[in-house]
């Protein structure tokens, strides 16, 4: 089983059009360099599409953003948002390293109770959520985004009911997004902080938060001096436990060199898609690193020269970060098999290579686009010098399954029984979107720790 000398190089503008060659952890790039046989034997034995799952990563991408906070002079509590992937595995991680889960449903907080997550190390977000997923919130303490007035009202009656407190953060609509669904308007903020004041034996306003679309650093850091501003309002109001901020995530990742993706942007057109599919946006592939983010917001200036850690220090704020794709940088990669290729390359110019699975496994078409970084090619065929112009097909009946819309230049034709690596999908391309379509199963996750030097690396299926 080889893989191509070309697709290990990094990415280098003008190797050949429009490469993406994505970036890659060393860990990864020794699972796929030392132990291809053994990512061969898992993808054949447990089915295609398979995603691997890299928990080693996720702890260290944890560690990475804790030390981002601190050399800023922060203090941040780091939530992990669960719903950016539902592998068990990382949410035992979480709990070993001390970190909270974000979720958002009944199932995700069981699952996080489950993973051995306390409660008070747990947030709960989303709109209007239901009562179940207050009372279970309720009862370990974990502390709610409340959404509207309404939802109030109705988190301090469950928590009557239950002779208990309910801790909550106002989630609060940003002056550079008004119109968001999400959230109160100033007048609905300010008659909540003073509803908050009514209902003390039943609810403990903690701070607020708020929803942000986007990844600006300097809009994040400017919603979140609107949120300070708020506490420190609410504290004179009586309020004198509003001390945290919730900055949401939205912290971006690297996938791309940033000179190579510039020129993919410059060179981008219609043509370069099957069916000259014209994409209208993309992910910022070739964006700063998360713990760059982290310093950005951070050091950025407010009130006139102060920058975001120091003002929040000065009045004992703690910011709340909930990061999902940065935690899941690098720490897992999806690998299908190929079942088909159509060459189309006298007509079309390009072949059509249909893969087991479908693209509800790589779910960037969610919000319509595409998953750009180039997907590594894995065969047993020598290697050869010759370009293979082909797009990546699902094997189902939908016109619209596409994994891959942008025609990939492999280093050389694909057969039938190749496998492909896509990289780097953790973080909500995996199983955002999967279905159990055409009664197919659900994929599997397989969960991989390398092993101490010398010795093979250690696998099992997630959640056994």
């Amino acid at each position: 089983m080889l893989i191509s000398r070309q697709v290990l190089k990094r990415p280098v503008a003008g190797v050949r059009p429009f490469a993406l060659t994505p970036l890659r952890h060393p860990t990864v790039s020794t699972l796929l360099a030392d132990h291809r046989v053994l990512l061969a034997d898992l993808l054949d034995g447990l089915g295609s599409p398979l995603h691997v799952v890299l928990p080693e990563i996720f702890e260290e991408n944890v560690v990475g953003l804790r030390q981002a906070f601190a050399e800023a002079g922060a203090s941040a509590d780091i939530l992990f948002a669960k719903k950016a992937n539902k592998a068990g595995c990382y949410v035992t991680s979480a709990a070993a390293l001390g970190v909270g889960v974000d979720v958002a449903s009944t199932p995700e907080l069981v699952k996080a109770l489950a993973g051995g997550v306390p409660g008070h190390r747990i947030g709960i977000s989303g709109p209007e959520k239901d009562d179940a997923l207050h009372a279970l919130a309720v009862q370990h303490g974990c502390l709610v985004a409340v959404d509207s007035i309404s939802e109030l009202r109705r988190l301090a009656a469950t928590a009557r009911l239950a002779r208990r407190q309910a801790t909550v953060l106002l989630r609060s609509r940003t002056a550079s997004q008004p119109g968001s669904r999400f959230g109160l308007s100033a007048a609905e903020r300010e008659a909540a902080v003073g509803l908050c004041a009514e209902l003390a034996d039943h609810i403990s306003l903690r701070g607020f938060s708020f929803h942000l679309n986007g990844y600006s650093t300097a809009d994040r850091a400017t919603a979140a001096n609107e949120m300070i501003e708020h506490c420190l309002d609410a504290r004179r109001r009586g309020s004198l436990c509003a001390e945290l901020v919730d900055i949401g995530g939205g912290l971006p990742v690297r996938y791309v060199e940033p000179q190579l993706w510039d020129e993919f942007l410059r060179q981008n057109e219609a043509a370069h898609y099957h069916a000259a599919k014209d994409f209208k946006d993309f992910y910022p592939y070739g964006g700063q690193p998360a713990v760059q983010a982290v310093r950005a917001i951070m050091a950025h200036l407010v009130d006139g020269g102060e920058s975001l850690a120091a003002k929040a220090g000065r009045h004992g704020i703690r910011f709340v970060v909930e990061p999902g794709r940065a935690l899941l940088d690098q720490a897992g990669f999806t690998m299908y098999r190929v079942q088909q290729v159509d060459d189309r390359r006298d007509a079309d110019g390009y072949a059509i290579v249909t893969v087991a699975g479908s693209s509800f496994s790589l779910s960037e078409q969610w919000f319509n686009s595409d998953y750009l970084p180039d997907p590594l090619l894995m065969s047993a065929q020598p290697v050869a010098d010759e370009m293979f112009p082909a797009c990546v097909a699902g094997s189902t009946c939908l016109e619209s399954d596409l994994v891959t819309w942008r025609k990939i230049g492999f280093p050389r034709p694909v057969r039938r029984g190749d496998h492909l690596v896509y990289l780097n999908t953790a973080g909500y391309q995996m199983d955002s979107n999967e279905s159990p379509f055409h009664d197919a199963a659900l994929p599997l996750k397989a969960v991989i720790r390398l092993g101490d030097e010398g010795a093979p690396p250690r696998w099992r299926l997630d959640g056994i």
